[in-house]
């Protein structure tokens, strides 16, 4: 059975940082894309980030220029460096897997909260 397992949340001041990983196990499938997601208290799921199995990655515009998306393939391990975090990026944060048997995994959450 797949599971993703998330690390790396807390609580921050304006202008600091944290980094998310994201550890997959229970498949030997080979995963495509990975994708960072968040969702404020009241608000719909974003997307925040993704990667593609080569590398190529994308950013929402509200996150561009501060955080960083990365994976290492042969860990199944997807990270998520946040810097110059601001209030408008607490969130809880969810990694999503998309595995090229066709099944889609997601992470358990992680809370991440900015102090102004």
């Amino acid at each position: 059975q797949v599971q993703l397992v998330e690390s790396g949340g807390g609580l921050v001041q304006a202008g600091g940082s944290l980094r998310l990983s994201c550890a997959a196990s229970g498949s030997s499938f080979s995963i495509n894309d990975m994708d960072w997601y968040r969702q404020a208290p009241g608000k719909q799921r974003e997307l925040v980030a993704g990667i593609t199995s080569g590398g190529r990655s994308n950013y929402a515009d509200s996150v561009k220029g501060r955080f960083t998306i990365s994976r290492d393939n042969a860990k199944n391990t997807l990270y998520l460096e946040m810097n110059d975090l601001k209030p408008e990026d607490t969130a809880v944060y969810y990694c999503n897997f998309h595995y090229k048997s066709g099944y889609v995994a997601w992470g358990q959450g992680s809370q991440v909260t900015v102090s102004s």
